[in-house]
């Protein structure tokens, strides 16, 4: 598989409006208070379909498990629903967690969503399990938790030999075939798609980072969650880069937390929910996203008023002027080639809005 000039298989995308690179969205599904994954998911559907509408270049949904206020356990799952409800955006895992699957599985269930929407599929990887330890267990089936992360470069070399059906003779899996898959445009009388899912390492310290510049794959940067990593780690990138079949020259994203309101006040208002949330992840205490109302009534220890500060620091917020001025502020000073938007505001119609504030800011396509 050779790189093409004009994208790289749906890797580089295209800026729009005022924009001076690509605009994407994460969605992590959220579910707050009063609301159920039904109500999650049906705004993952609304969100999808304006980020298409407003020349979004890609929408990625990332793997959660045990953890109530996030309805994305199976990114596979959601995405062939989105998949059936767009036409033209590129639709993805930000990320898949490899090290809980089967390298066999992901590319049976990523071949799949490649059948059902072709050419706009990206499979992005990670190598942390995306919950606690206890649960990470449960899903790999052993208490040996560093054995599948230390293992992730041969699970990743595995999973691209599936995917390309590539194993040379003499392999233990020369004849085992991940279908759909290139096996069926060998076959006889076969016709099978040229393209297949491009592979994205994401990461949120050196270790993909690194691995993604010597593999020549695209990288996806963590910032939301790890902002002062975001520049060495992409640095490091960037230095170790190698091009490839995929690549002729480095390509990173980085996750951006945003929030645009018509007032800046309302803004902090919904972060002060989304910090609270936060906050009981990081002390075992998973639950739902609050309510504004709930956030506000909740008395915060000095500890926990440091944490929410230090968290909102790194989520660009306020009116969609300052918004706009921020993320161009970070795009500079990271060098990022795409920026995906996030939020876990309690609010859905306040995250929909947000989008189309953003949108509006930059003079992006009208729906």
């Amino acid at each position: 598989m050779a790189a093409d000039d004009t994208g790289a298989y749906g890797i580089r995308g295209t800026a729009h409006g005022t924009a001076s690179t690509p605009l994407s969205v994460l969605d992590l599904v959220t579910v707050s208070a009063g609301h159920t994954a039904t109500d999650a998911l049906r705004t993952s559907v609304e969100l999808s379909r304006l980020a298409e509408a407003r020349g979004f270049h890609r929408y990625w949904v990332a793997e959660h498990h045990s953890m109530p206020g996030v309805a994305s356990s199976s990114p596979a799952v959601i995405l062939a629903h989105l998949a059936a409800h767009t036409e033209r955006i590129r639709l993805g895992s930000g990320g898949v967690m490899l090290p809980n699957h089967a390298p066999l599985v992901i590319a049976e269930q990523f071949g799949t969503l490649e059948a059902l929407a072709p050419g706009r599929v990206d499979l992005g990887l990670g190598r942390a399990p995306g919950t606690d330890g206890a649960t990470a267990a449960a899903l790999r089936r052993t208490d040996h938790l560093n054995e599948g992360a230390d293992d992730f470069p041969e699970q990743l070399a595995e999973l691209i030999r599936f995917l390309d059906d590539d194993f040379p003779d003499g392999h233990p899996y020369r004849r085992i075939h991940a279908v759909p898959g290139p096996v069926q445009g060998t076959s006889p009388g076969g016709v099978q798609s040229t393209h297949r899912p491009p592979v994205w390492l994401l990461g949120s310290s050196g270790f993909s980072a690194r691995l993604a510049g010597v593999l020549g794959l695209p990288f996806a940067f963590a910032h939301h969650f790890s902002a002062r990593n975001t520049v060495p780690a992409l640095d490091l990138y960037r230095e170790t880069f190698r091009p490839s079949a995929v690549l002729d020259r480095p390509y990173a994203l980085i996750g951006v937390g945003t929030l645009a309101t018509e007032d800046e006040k309302e803004a902090r208002r919904q972060l002060k929910a989304a910090a609270l949330s936060m906050i009981r992840l990081r002390t075992g205490r998973p639950g739902l996203v609050p309510s504004v109302e709930e956030a506000e009534a909740y008395e915060f220890s000095e500890m926990e008023r440091d944490f929410a500060d230090s968290w909102n620091a790194n989520v660009v917020h306020g009116t969609p002027d300052e918004v706009r001025a921020g993320l161009d502020d970070l795009q500079k000073r990271t060098g990022a080639d795409e920026l995906m938007l996030t939020s876990n505001a309690p609010g859905m119609d306040v995250r929909l809005r947000s989008y189309e504030l953003i949108a509006d800011a930059y003079g992006l396509p009208s729906a």
